[in-house]
């Protein structure tokens, strides 16, 4: 064990949400052996940690970030807050956590009148939050297999796409004894999740259905095999996705009174980690305030919204029958973590904190997602449940005007390119009630056909390209121009290549001399937007023995302001202009 490895080990039980019965940990358990109900961990010794008192560990923690132990560079940042029962060789890592939070550009908060965040989970290693919880759980299992000495181990998941990614990575990842098998509903995943498990290489069974009905299947195999499941009924998993609250904690160093978290919900096994973190830290002083939480459910899977929705004194819970989703994580209408949310949110109001459930419908999903990935988010269809929630709290007057909402963005937009990609041809099956709205969509458009490309000299399909951006600026298209500083200065004409020809070899290649004059008007007219340069990496030495395929690029090229300022009749408000102003404000800067 490497010195910088906590030395708290403290004792760990199962605690029943039904019955209130305690089971050791030192067992796979998914369910009440009394009565069937779900669990939660708890940590026996937590109290203790208080004697150290808040500021000792928030140092602690802050000072992990820069940490070169592997097994505290993830989620076990936070190890004593999570798992104080697991050993360093125990512990998987595979780059999860610390996804950043980024805010919203300043157009987008105008626009929506509120200052906001997202939490980019979808930079996690297989591109969801589901890696928070699997990197517990398989820690946790690799635990149990050192302590038996178990032979072989068969793990098991019902998944919406992105919990078998996870799963089946990190069981290639750990590999012997451990196999992955994946339950899926035929056709109820985007093709990037499927192909995910299966390049894991994964067993993947497809059942008829919905996710409700592989859930049944590896809930009857998790009782009567031995088997580890992997959903969020596994303790460890919503044990894993705790680190979430922890880190945005920290981000905002651990002020949390202002903040609204939002997150949807599907199983409802992310909004426990995240009540279940902020109790932790509040009972420790680390947060010294609650942060407003508040779930998100579609109208086609929103049992926790129906029973929150209810009158206190009469609520009921009850299953729905879930419709199509674009937010398919979301699209469950039994989530198995109910019990531990009721339970957990009974206490976090009891102390002060907020807690809130919305509904928002599958037509302002789709046009979130779209509308904040048009501002330079990279928002998946869970992220754009997200935002729809904060403008239906703001709607309802649940949000004061000084919080600060940090949403949940769980995958990565690419995961769900095909939903945009279908909003966009306005190709939505009824069910799932979402119509393009024209504003929003977006085609790539034909500057010139193949054809006519090759029937023109490479300098002739240049000119030809720009004047036909030129023309669709013109009637209000969206569209801009950059280029490099060589193109300005450099052209194919020009004699003194002929000693050092590999010096000049660029993508797209050096044109006419003419074609220099027609880019610095071009730049001075303000048909050209930008003038970037990428700054070749490439030394003198790599270009020059490359032994194919030479390098294309300028080494050394540093003076993009001199070479700016340069151009005849630039001024310096032209030279903000090209090198500052307009990035800014086409990146959104």
């Amino acid at each position: 064990m490497s010195q910088s490895f906590p030395q708290r080990r403290a004792r760990m039980e199962y605690v029943c949400m039904n019955c209130g019965h305690r089971h050791p940990v030192d067992q796979l358990l998914y369910t009440c052996p009394d009565c069937g109900g779900v669990l939660l961990l708890e940590d026996l010794d937590f109290d203790e940690m208080k004697e150290k008192g808040a500021q000792y560990w928030r140092d602690l923690f802050d000072a992990r970030r820069a940490t070169r132990t592997t097994a505290l560079r993830g989620i076990f940042r936070f190890y004593e807050l999570m798992a104080p029962v697991l050993e360093e060789e125990d512990i998987v890592y595979l780059g999860e956590g610390d996804t950043p939070i980024i805010e919203a550009s300043a157009a987008l908060q105008k626009h929506v009148g509120r200052r906001f965040a997202y939490k980019n989970d979808g930079m996690n290693p297989s591109a969801s939050f589901k890696d928070r919880g699997m990197a517990g759980a398989y820690s946790y299992l690799k635990s149990l297999v050192r302590k038996n000495g178990w032979d072989e181990v068969l793990t098991i998941c019902a998944s919406t796409g992105d919990t078998s990614a996870a799963a089946a990575m990190y069981g290639a990842y750990v590999g012997d004894p451990i196999r992955t098998v994946v339950l899926l509903p035929h056709g109820k995943v985007t093709p990037a999740q499927l192909a995910q498990p299966l390049g894991s290489g994964a067993q993947v069974l497809e059942v008829p259905g919905v996710f409700d009905d592989c859930m049944k299947v590896v809930e009857y195999l998790a009782d009567h095999y031995r088997v580890a499941l992997l959903n969020s009924k596994n303790s460890w998993r919503v044990l894993g996705q705790e680190s979430y609250a922890y880190e945005a904690a920290q981000w905002y160093d651990w002020k949390m009174g202002d903040k609204a978290l939002f997150m949807p919900i599907g199983n409802a096994g992310n909004i426990t980690s995240m009540i279940s973190a902020c109790l932790k830290m509040f009972r420790l002083g680390i947060i010294e305030e609650l942060p407003h939480i508040v779930g998100v459910q579609t109208h086609h899977a929103d049992p926790v919204w129906r029973y929150y929705s209810q009158p206190r004194e009469s609520r009921v819970y009850e299953t729905v029958k879930v419709k199509p989703s674009v937010a398919q994580a979301a699209m469950i209408g039994a989530p198995v973590s109910f019990p531990r949310v009721k339970n957990l949110v009974d206490k976090y109001e009891a102390l002060g904190g907020r807690f809130d459930v919305v509904q928002v419908t599958e037509q302002s999903i789709m046009d979130s997602m779209i509308l904040v990935n048009r501002f330079g988010n990279i928002a998946c269809t869970q992220g754009g449940e997200s935002f729809a929630g904060m403008l239906k709290a703001q709607v309802l007057g649940l949000l004061r005007n000084d919080e600060f909402c940090i949403l949940d963005s769980t995958a990565h937009a690419l995961k769900f390119a095909g939903f945009q990609n279908m909003y966009f041809e306005d190709s939505f099956p009824a069910e799932y009630g979402v119509k393009a709205r024209p504003e929003l969509v977006n085609h790539p458009r034909l500057l010139l056909t193949a054809d006519e490309r090759a029937a023109m000299p490479a300098e002739d399909f240049t000119r030809a390209a720009a004047e036909a951006v030129a023309q669709a600026r013109r009637r209000g298209v969206a569209v801009y121009n950059e280029t490099c500083p060589q193109y300005l200065f450099l052209n194919g004409d020009d004699n003194r290549h002929s000693d050092e020809p590999w010096r000049y070899i660029l993508q797209p290649p050096l044109r006419k001399l003419e074609d220099n004059a027609g880019l610095c008007q071009a730049v001075k007219s303000g048909d050209v937007d930008m003038i970037i340069t990428d700054h070749c990496a490439y030394t003198r030495q790599q270009k020059e023995n490359a032994p194919t395929g030479t390098p294309g690029g300028l080494p050394g090229l540093e003076t993009l302001l001199v070479l700016t300022a340069a151009i005849p009749d630039m001024t310096w408000c032209d030279v903000a202009r090209v090198l500052a102003e307009n990035p800014a404000r086409i990146y959104g800067l």
